[in-house]
């Protein structure tokens, strides 16, 4: 059965590859990041035809994510990002990187910090970690309020709130461009 299951999310995998859909769901660690990563590039390297990516990211680290949000960034081929069930935390720093942000009807979003890490420490280590949290959480606001147009200070204040949007409110708060609905053109 185990097997089966393999080749069958193999089988999709590739079905998807070959129409430039890359699929990042679960929580965003570094491995998910970096085969996203991966995927997007080889895509690029391949052709410049348009990719999408698809997230279901119901929370990351700072690190992945700012780390897939570079890629992102650096990607030549037109990109569309597409929330399609859950995306919170750190992992909409990565959605807000895209140029196009698109989300179904039944996208949610939360806009929260990622809960710093358990670490057995030193004070003066905890304190230098404490820092680079901030660093980060700081790097995840400039991209949000870059995205959206809003003030840094009100996307900290919503990230500290742990606010809640639909996919409409995502569209209101400058989140995505548009609630995609019927069939995407492939």
């Amino acid at each position: 059965m185990r097997d089966d299951r393999m080749t069958f999310d193999t089988y999709i995998q590739e079905q998807l590859f070959e129409r430039r859909i890359v699929v990042a769901q679960g929580f965003l660690d570094d491995e998910c990041a970096t085969r996203t990563a991966a995927r997007l590039l080889t895509l690029e390297a391949m052709d410049g035809s348009p990719i999408r990516l698809h997230l279901s990211c119901p929370g990351g680290t700072f690190g992945a994510a700012l780390s897939l949000a570079d890629t992102l960034r650096v990607l030549r081929a037109e990109l569309t990002a597409v929330a399609v069930g859950e995306v919170s935390g750190a992992a909409v720093g990565a959605l807000a990187a895209a140029p196009r942000r698109t989300a179904y009807p039944h996208a949610r979003f939360q806009l929260s910090e990622p809960k710093v890490a358990e670490i057995k420490a030193t004070a003066s280590e905890v304190d230098t970690y404490a820092k680079e949290h901030l660093r980060q959480r700081d790097a995840l606001v400039e991209l949000l309020s870059e995205a959206t147009g809003r003030q840094g200070e009100a996307v900290l204040r919503d990230l500290r709130a742990g606010r809640f949007l639909t996919a409409q409110e995502a569209v209101g708060y400058g989140l995505v461009q548009e609630v995609v609905s019927g069939r995407p053109v492939t």
